[in-house]
């Protein structure tokens, strides 16, 4: 069974993400975005900063952005190689899900 972002981002309403993710590669950046959209910024920004991917650093930059700290979350985005987001914070969240969940 394949988890959708929405799926992911509803299962927030729940104690644990969905146990699909668990064996998807991106799980722990996965599980991160679960925590940020479940309001544990903190929890979600240990996982982020334990991963020193492009897309680790692409859901540091967003938690960062999350926080209102947009000076880090710069530095995050240069370096996954992605140029600063602009775009509602629910859609950046969303685009970052997809694009973990189709690896």
């Amino acid at each position: 069974m394949t988890v959708t972002p929405e799926e992911l981002r509803s299962a927030a309403d729940n104690p644990s993400p969905p146990a699909e993710i668990c064996s998807l590669p991106a799980a722990a950046l996965l599980k991160a975005l679960w925590l940020v959209a479940r309001g544990n910024w903190d929890a979600a920004h240990e996982l982020a900063q334990d991963d020193d991917s492009y897309d680790g650093a692409w859901v540091h930059a967003h938690l960062h952005r999350v926080e209102g700290d947009l000076n880090n979350a710069g530095y995050w985005y240069g370096r996954a190689g992605r140029p600063r987001s602009e775009a509602p914070l629910d859609n950046e969240w969303h685009d970052i899900a997809a694009a973990l969940l189709s690896r």
